[in-house]
This record gives structure tokens, C-alpha cells and sequence, in this order.
């Protein structure tokens, strides 16, 4: 036992034990002065020894001795606190020192038994790569980023374009096949074509998503070792094998035309920006953003690599490992494994650009799920046992319980982290379900909650631009009317705005910038777009006066 340091008021107390030999009953009195330093094992052997003591009460001597020995110790130590308390309480002894000196012992104890701390690999790449693309070595970085990224997207075209064989040939066949069906063919035969165009359509698609994830692995390897070796040869100003620099490389596609064929013209954002001061008296200020654009634009990058798209990767690459983080609410199902809608979109936009920081979008949503099904688990065995107490109608609230423990419930998220999108560092998945398109959802929805909860968070993980559909929906239907969309978007607006001055205190006085989006209007034309929105050019002080009042009502 270690001796404890300080100074300890040492007290004496006999130890008392009764036992019988034959006819004959003894008693063992020892003093032992306490607190007790020696090891009750030792002790005892000792006892044993010295006194002759018969064998057979040995496993109860030691038992009795520890007992002894503990319960007096933990009656030392109560008195002591008593009286340490009471000189707390009468003032004799200072608490502000006090309380150092516990924080100092502490942290000496903890020092002397903790493992040493070592760095990891992430951590040295991460410091590494920030120091680069803070210096004139980052250009190399970003030349080099945009060829990897140009290798996978011709890869992803070639794909692309052999299923697209692969399945013009399968429709000739199947539809030489139905041709002949009832003369010569059966219906056993055109189910067996079926099945072997599935078979060949796996196996293709197999085929390239084993290249794709072995490319990709080997850019992350090659990419990573080649930050190191360009660190370390610009710490030596006097090598002379400092890195030659990388030219851009030119896509073998066409820039301005897409796989399918079609060419690509940038569209013009229609957008309008705001600056408002939220808060009574630390006022602070915020900057809003409204456009119309698609989610996933802050997600793509361009194969061309003119100066304007240049200087977006820039911005992102030099903000990834800083206190101005950019993130992007994706609304979708409560399936986390499954990829259907804009999460497919999603994924496929992540998979076209190697992430040379993060683990890939698969290999995250596999993280999330087990972190779901752990807590499900532990949340369902807390209600299990409180239905289990009650009676009348527990057997479907047990049902209900123990019924799609993978998915998650509507307003709760997870996130994901990319350093391979265009302008976005940090990805919101926000469950939502069809009552989202109900005309009657109010501040207590689950979706709005989770808007909130997701503010919350971007407060405090310095991500200081947040990207939010401002409709909370991703497709425009006919029942969403120019009354719902005024509603709706009334409704995000308090949201952000009670969100923001609740969190006052956390934002300070660092601006924070906030981009909500309108989806769904791109086939119109500028005057349509403007009149769906309720924004006639000769009207816009109107929307002004709506913005106003949006954020100034309670």
C-alpha cells in the first residue's frame, strides 16, 4: 500500500478474535495502528506465524482481519472529512486553495499512471496538410487534388457508358425474345434471359466498383505520402528534391458537355442577400443568403478548372482544419443504410472525388448505423421494463418497441464529414416524413426540431455556414401553393431566428452567414421563377417587409 502523503494522525485499536480449539475457546487481541501500511495479506502470514495459530481458522482470520481493517479505515477517513468540512464552513481553511491543491494531486496522480498520449496518423496528415495549404504550396495541392479528381470521373464515365451498352444490347435481345414469346419461346425462357441480364449487369457493376474503391485507395495512399515528402523537403530549405510543381491536368472528356450527351451551361443563381442584427442588447450581426439552387451544387465540382472554381476549392481546402466550417442539411428518409433519392445523389457526388482526410460515405453511414442499433438497444431495454410494469395494452407498445431498431425516428440526424465537395465540410441528415408536405406543421414538428437541434450544433462545432432547404422539402409538387411556400418558409425563418438569439451567447460577435434554398423552379423562366416566389422585380420592398416582419414577430 502506497503511504499517503500529507501529514495523517496515526490512531491505535486492538483487533479482536474469537475462535474455538476443541473444548477450548480463545481470543486473539492484536494492536494495529491505523491507517494500517502493510499488506493484509502480509499481516495476516504474520499473525499466523507468530501466534501458532491452528490452519483451519486461517481463511476466516483473514477474512474477519480485512473486514476489521476496512470498516475502520473508512470510519478514519469520515472523521476526517468532518472535520475538514467543518473547517470549510468556519473558514479556517481557504476553499480557492483548497481546491488547487486537489486539482494539483490530481493531476500528478493521473500523469504518473496514464499512458502517454501518442498522435495519430490523422492527426500528423491533419497538422501537415494545414501548414501546406496555408503556404505557396498550395496550389501544388489543389493541382494535384483536381487530377485525381479528373481520373475518377473519366473512370466513372467509362462505367457509365459501358452499362449503358451493356443495356441496349439486353433490350434487343429481351425484346427479340417477346418477339418469338408463344411461338417458339416460353415464358420459362424469358424469365431465364431475365435473370442472366441481372447476373451480367451485378457482375459489371461489381467489376467497377472494385476499381473504383482500389483507385481510390491508392490516390488516398499516394496523395497522403506525397504531402508528407513535400513537408519535410520545404522544412529543409538547403534539399534540392523539393517536389517539382504539378501542372493541371486536362480532363479527356469534353468540358462543356456531359455524359449524356447534353451541353452543360452554367446557370445564373437567381439570389438576393440580407444582412440583419438579431439580439436587444449585445446585438449581433448575420448575414442571409436566399437563392434558388439545387442541394447538391454545394457538393459538385467542376471538371474545368477556370479561376472562380479554383478559388472555391481553395476556400474549402483552407477552412477544412479551422474555426469556419460549412455545412448542408439533407432531408431525408429513416433508413440509414439504404441509398434512394438524394441520398443516392448524394453518395454518387461524394464517390466522384477521392477524400483524402475522412473515411468514405459507406464506411461512415456503416459507423452511424452501429451507433444507432447500439442506442436503440439501450433506449428499447428502459421502455421494455416500463411497459413490462404496466399491463392494459403493453403487448403492442412491446411490438412497436422491438420493430425497426435500425431506423431512425422523424427530427433526429446524423452527420457526416467530407474534404472532397465543393463548398461543404460537414453534411446534416435530417430524417423527415410526409407530414413534412402538411400544410399544418407547426414549431413543435419533429422536422423543426431537428432544425433547431442541428443549430445547436453548428454553434458549437464552429461551423459558422449552414446551408438550409428553406422549404424543408427537395422536389416542388402541386399542392405547395404560393400560401404554403409564404407559411413555410415563415415558419424556417422563426426558427432560425429564435435558434440563433436563444444561442446569443455562444455566437458572440463573429458574423454568421445562412443560406436557405428553394428547389424546383429551374425549368421557369426569370419572370415565372420571380412570380411563383411572390418577388416581382418591381416588388421586391414587399418581400422586404415580409423578411422583416418574419423575423421580428415572437
Amino acid at each position: 500500500m502506497k503511504p499517503n502523503k500529507g501529514k495523517t494522525l496515526t490512531r491505535e485499536r486492538d483487533y479482536v478474535y474469537k475462535f474455538s480449539a476443541g473444548n477450548e475457546h480463545l481470543v486473539l487481541t492484536v494492536p494495529l495502528k491505523f491507517p494500517v501500511q502493510e499488506n493484509i495479506s502480509h499481516l495476516h502470514g504474520r499473525l499466523m506465524v507468530l501466534h501458532n495459530l491452528p490452519c483451519f481458522i486461517e481463511n476466516d482470520l483473514k477474512q474477519s482481519l480485512s473486514k476489521f481493517v476496512e470498516e475502520e479505515t473508512i470510519k478514519d477517513y469520515d472523521r476526517e472529512a468532518e472535520v475538514a468540512l467543518e473547517a470549510v464552513k468556519s473558514g479556517k481553511v481557504d476553499i480557492n486553495q483548497l481546491a488547487d491543491t486537489w486539482a494539483k494531486a490530481y493531476k500528478e496522480t493521473t500523469l504518473e499512471h496514464a499512458k502517454p498520449e501518442e498522435t495519430s496518423w490523422d492527426e500528423d496528415f491533419a497538422d501537415v496538410y494545414h501548414d501546406l495549404i496555408h503556404s505557396p504550396a498550395s496550389e501544388m495541392l489543389l493541382n494535384l487534388e483536381h487530377n485525381y479528381f479528373v481520373s475518377i470521373s473519366e473512370l466513372i464515365s467509362e462505367r457509365d457508358v459501358e452499362l449503358k451498352k451493356l443495356r441496349e444490347r439486353q433490350g434487343a435481345e429481351m425484346d427479340k425474345v417477346m418477339q418469338e414469346l408463344g411461338k417458339s419461346l416460353t415464358d420459362q425462357d424469358v424469365n431465364s434471359l431475365a435473370a442472366q441480364h441481372f447476373e451480367s449487369q451485378q457482375d459489371l457493376e461489381n467489376k467497377w466498383t472494385n476499381e473504383l474503391k482500389q483507385t481510390t485507395a491508392i490516390q488516398k495512399q499516394e496523395y497522403q505520402e506525397w504531402v508528407i515528402k513535400l513537408h519535410q523537403d520545404l522544412k529543409n530549405p538547403n534539399n534540392s528534391s523539393v517536389s517539382d510543381e504539378i501542372k493541371v491536368q486536362p480532363s479527356q472528356l469534353r468540358e462543356s458537355v456531359e455524359g449524356n450527351g447534353r451541353i452543360y451551361e452554367e446557370q445564373r443563381l437567381l439570389e438576393e442577400s440580407f444582412t440583419i442584427h438579431l439580439g436587444a442588447q449585445l446585438k449581433t450581426m448575420h448575414n442571409l443568403r436566399l437563392l434558388r439552387a439545387d442541394m447538391l451544387d454545394f457538393c459538385k465540382h467542376k471538371r474545368n478548372h477556370r479561376s472562380g472554381v479554383k478559388l472555391h476549392r481553395l476556400q474549402t481546402a483552407m477552412s477544412l482544419y479551422s474555426t469556419s466550417l460549412c455545412g448542408l442539411v439533407l432531408l431525408v428518409d429513416n433508413r440509414i443504410s439504404s441509398y434512394s433519392g438524394i441520398k443516392r445523389d448524394f453518395a454518387t457526388v461524394c464517390q466522384e472525388c477521392t477524400d483524402f482526410h475522412f473515411p468514405g460515405i459507406q464506411e461512415q453511414l456503416e459507423i452511424v448505423q452501429k451507433v444507432v442499433l447500439k442506442a436503440r438497444a439501450q433506449r428499447s431495454s428502459k421502455t421494455k421494463r416500463h411497459y413490462e410494469n404496466k399491463i392494459s395494452g403493453s403487448e403492442d407498445k412491446l411490438k412497436n418497441i422491438e420493430r425497426n431498431q435500425s431506423n431512425i425516428l422523424p427530427g433526429e440526424f446524423y452527420i457526416t464529414r467530407h474534404s472532397n465537395l465543393s463548398e461543404i465540410h460537414v453534411a446534416f441528415h435530417l430524417c423527415v416524413d410526409d407530414n413534412v408536405r402538411s400544410v399544418n406543421v407547426t414549431a413543435r414538428d419533429p422536422a423543426i426540431m431537428g432544425l433547431r437541434n442541428i443549430l445547436k450544433v453548428c454553434c458549437t462545432h464552429d461551423i459558422t455556414t449552414i446551408s438550409i432547404p428553406l422549404l424543408l422539402v427537395h422536389e416542388m409538387s402541386e399542392e405547395m401553393t404560393i400560401p404554403w411556400c409564404l407559411k413555410r418558409a415563415e415558419l424556417v425563418f422563426k426558427c432560425v431566428k429564435g435558434r440563433k438569439v436563444g444561442l446569443q451567447g455562444f455566437w458572440g460577435a463573429n458574423p454568421e452567414q445562412g443560406h436557405e434554398l428553394i428547389k424546383g423552379l429551374e425549368q421557369l423562366c426569370w419572370e415565372e421563377k420571380l412570380r411563383e416566389l411572390g418577388l416581382l422585380s418591381l416588388d421586391k420592398r414587399r418581400f422586404w417587409g415580409d423578411l422583416s416582419v418574419a423575423f421580428q414577430s415572437p
